[in-house]
């Protein structure tokens, strides 16, 4: 009998995890979010979409490095395969497109030079796809209004790949913390993984009767020096093709109240669907925000950039959502809005290893995270009726918002 060999078997589970990273990430479903932001109805499936259930699937059949054509070749054309329809929603839907991380986000050190965020992720929209669509036509060249390149399509939304609570399980400190965070049980579609999402609304005038197309496109680039081997850096771009068939009239705004501890497998992003569902206006594209929500948006966009950076080791980035904010780094962060505000000196952000964030603007702005009972500052913290705490601005009369929350004092 032959003795046992750890060093084996160290470096099988090594080369076993270093495969699942190279396995890439596409859109696996897409699914219509209730006003409570639990998923509901039958999910959509990309075009051309290739079942993890069938004998022959391989991981190669649905991933897709863009170069010249957006979209891969069996993806070209608006055809569905057998057991894979498309979604159905309603004009102006909030809807999810579910991806797998596969260790792009817990295992962040097995490529040099890749963005903290693990890269930004684009969604565009069009009543007008073409086959051929190239990808040079598209990314980065259509925009929000609709009036970027040949106008065929708009810029619907843009998120970090890695949504914050996402996670495979491969034993690495990432994956333990998170599993630990948003534990959820096994399933038959996901396993013991939480799959990442990206939530965004559908138009309120895509047209019903006819499919609106989605491109999903993940910028994730090497940046140059950071890999001996790619001195230049490298640019690297997947994405996934598909339509939504839009029916029935467009929806109406309804109450939205995202349910507290409902099962993290089947539910939205809670940050991005309070904004999602306060942000739609009628054609897609973002509405303009009073004062108080923009400075608030601003802000909130700094405090998530701050998080993806390590207690003690704060580095240069820049994060600009909109063109509304930028977050420089060391001892100095700026964050621009609609009426100016900066954040400066390093004794005004605090970042402990549990995501705890505090930045305070003395006099201006107070961004505070989950809080326990009691007050801070000129805010008055209460038990609201879903057993979740909120802030009350003494200055501000009723006005409440959810924590972490915003207040111009």
């Amino acid at each position: 009998m032959r003795g046992f060999n750890l060093k084996g078997l160290q470096l099988l589970l090594l080369s076993l995890t270093l495969t699942g990273t190279n396995a890439h990430s596409w859109v696996e479903q897409l699914t219509v979010i209730a006003p409570n932001g639990t998923f509901v109805g039958s999910p959509g499936y990309p075009r051309g979409n290739a079942l993890r259930t069938s004998a022959d699937y391989s991981d190669k059949s649905m991933t897709y490095l863009a170069t010249d054509k957006l979209c891969k070749d069996t993806q070209q054309t608006q055809t569905q395969t057998d057991k894979s329809p498309r979604l159905q929603a309603s004009p102006g839907a909030p809807i999810a497109l579910r991806y797998q991380e596969n260790g792009h986000v817990t295992l962040p050190d097995t490529q040099k030079g890749k963005p903290k965020n693990r890269g930004t992720v684009y969604v565009y929209g069009t009543t007008n796809p073409k086959e051929g669509e190239k990808l040079a036509d598209v990314h980065k060249v259509w925009n929000r209004d609709g009036t970027g390149g040949d106008k065929r399509g708009v810029l619907l939304s843009t998120q970090d790949f890695d949504d914050g609570r996402c996670y495979q399980i491969n034993g690495s400190p990432i994956s333990t913390s998170r599993k630990a965070r948003f534990p959820q049980p096994a399933d038959q579609l996901m396993g013991a993984d939480l799959w990442c999402q990206h939530d965004l609304a559908l138009p309120a005038n895509a047209p019903s009767g006819k499919p609106y197309t989605l491109y999903w496109v993940w910028d994730w680039p090497t940046a140059a020096g950071a890999d001996p081997g790619l001195p230049d850096g490298k640019q690297e771009i997947y994405t996934t093709c598909m339509d939504v068939d839009v029916t029935g009239d467009p929806q109406t705004k309804q109450p939205a109240k995202y349910t507290s501890d409902q099962p993290l497998n089947n539910a939205a992003i809670p940050a991005q669907f309070a904004q999602l569902m306060g942000s739609s206006g009628p054609s897609g594209t973002p509405s303009k925000l009073a004062p108080l929500q923009t400075a608030a948006a601003a802000i909130q966009t700094a405090v998530a950039a701050i998080r993806r950076v390590a207690a003690g080791a704060m580095q240069a980035m820049q994060a600009v959502p909109a063109d509304a904010i930028q977050v420089v780094a060391a001892d100095s962060i700026q964050v621009v809005a609609a009426d100016a505000i900066q954040v400066v000196a390093a004794d005004a952000i605090q970042v402990d290893v549990a995501g705890a964030i505090q930045v305070v603007v003395p006099g201006a702005i107070q961004v505070v995270p989950a809080p326990a009972a009691g007050s801070h500052r000129d805010l008055v913290c209460d038990l609201g009726p879903d057993g979740v705490f909120q802030w009350m601005c003494a200055k501000r009369g009723s006005l409440r918002m959810r924590c972490p929350c915003v207040c111009l004092v």
